[in-house]
C-alpha cells in the first residue's frame, strides 16, 4: 500500500493510500506533475511537513506548472479563428505578433492556465515553421511587447520568466486578427 501527499489550489493538504496506481491515476487528476511519494509509519510526519514547507514555496498564480505545447500548436492550427492566425499572424512578419500568439492561444482556449517562457514561445514558433529564437523572444517579451504582457517576476539573467497576456494585449490581438492593427 503507498501513500502520498499534496497540497490543492485551495490551500488544503490531502494524503492519498493505495495503489501505486490509484495514487498516480488522483495525483495527475489533482496534483498536477507531482510525483507519489511513499512513506512508512515511522517517517509520516517528517514527510508531510517537507512536502507542506515545499508546497508553500510553490509560485501563488500556478505558474509552475508546465503547458503542453502540442495542444497548443494544435488549437493555433484548428482552432476558430485559424484562418486569421495565418492570414494576419503566420503569413506576416512582425515578431510582436507572432511572438504573442501563443500567449494568446493559452488566453482564450485554455483559461489562461499556464504562462509561457520565451523557450515556450521559441519551440512553438518553430513548429509552426516561423521560428523565433529564445533571445529574440526573450527581447521582444521585456522590451516591445512587455506593454502587452504580465510576467509572473522580474526578469533576471539566467531565470526563466512565464508571461500572461494583459487584458490590453487581448484586445491588441483581437484587432489583429480582424485585420485593423498590427505590421
Amino acid at each position: 500500500m503507498a501513500k502520498a501527499s499534496l497540497k490543492l489550489a485551495s490551500g488544503t493538504l490531502v494524503t492519498l493510500e493505495g495503489t501505486p496506481e490509484e495514487i498516480k491515476h488522483l495525483l495527475e487528476l489533482y496534483g498536477g506533475d507531482q510525483k507519489p511519494k511513499k512513506t512508512t509509519a515511522g517517517s509520516r510526519s517528517r514527510k508531510r511537513s517537507k512536502a507542506k514547507s515545499a508546497g508553500s514555496k510553490s509560485g501563488d498564480r500556478g505558474s509552475t506548472t508546465t503547458p503542453d505545447l502540442n495542444e497548443i500548436i494544435t488549437l493555433i492550427k484548428d482552432c476558430d479563428e485559424a484562418e486569421a492566425i495565418e492570414t494576419q499572424i503566420l503569413d506576416r512578419v512582425a515578431q510582436v505578433d507572432r511572438t504573442l500568439l501563443p500567449l494568446y492561444i493559452v488566453h482564450e482556449y485554455l483559461g489562461d492556465a499556464v504562462g509561457l517562457t520565451s523557450g515556450d514561445v521559441n519551440k512553438i514558433t518553430t513548429n509552426l515553421g516561423i521560428p523565433i529564437s529564445r533571445p529574440n523572444a526573450s527581447s521582444t517579451l521585456s522590451g516591445t511587447a512587455s506593454k502587452y504582457v504580465i510576467g509572473d517576476k522580474v526578469k533576471v539573467k539566467g531565470r526563466p520568466v512565464r508571461y500572461k497576456l494583459s487584458r490590453r494585449g487581448v484586445q491588441y490581438l483581437k484587432q489583429v486578427l480582424a485585420g485593423s492593427a498590427g505590421g
